[in-house]
């Protein structure tokens, strides 16, 4: 699989088991799509992944580089509550549910391709080699995760 190294950005996000982690992605193109375009996701896998993705970005799980403004010009009633920005949204909390659901119903095992791929935008190679994984096994094991989870989202 060919990476286009000159786009690579490096990205420091929060892993499932929540330690952080550098990992190089290429803002222009996701693993996903790279995977789908040349034939190796169906369209259900990637929708699958897209799915796991919006709730991955909703869920605010990756690692953030600037403040989150979102909350920070809300009131606080009656004096209750942490401070301004600290309250998860109910669309936030949402998401949250929908990803944890999604990687139980993946499975033990499956979780670390799926996180890593999907979510971090890590390319295939780069998964295979750090949950040393011999060559290509990742593509089999990452289309069984995504089968699962297209169940879960009960993408048709």
């Amino acid at each position: 699989m060919n990476e286009r190294r000159g786009k690579a950005v490096e990205r420091v996000i929060e892993g499932p088991d929540g330690k952080r982690e550098r990992v190089l992605i290429n803002p222009e193109e996701s693993p996903a799509a790279w995977l789908h375009a040349r034939g190796m996701l169906s369209r259900r896998q990637f929708e699958a992944a897209e799915a796991l993705r919006r709730d991955w970005e909703k869920a605010g799980m990756g690692a953030r580089v600037t403040m989150n403004w979102d909350l920070a010009a809300v009131p606080i009633r009656g004096g209750r509550g942490g401070a301004p920005g600290q309250a998860p949204t109910l669309a936030r909390m949402s998401a949250r549910d929908r990803l944890n659901g999604a990687l139980a119903a993946a499975g033990p095992g499956l979780v670390d391709i799926l996180w890593r791929v999907v979510c971090a935008c890590e390319s295939l190679v780069a998964a295979e080699r750090a949950l040393q994984w011999p060559a290509r096994a990742g593509k089999l094991v990452l289309g069984f995760a995504l089968d699962r989870v297209g169940d879960y989202y009960r993408i048709g």
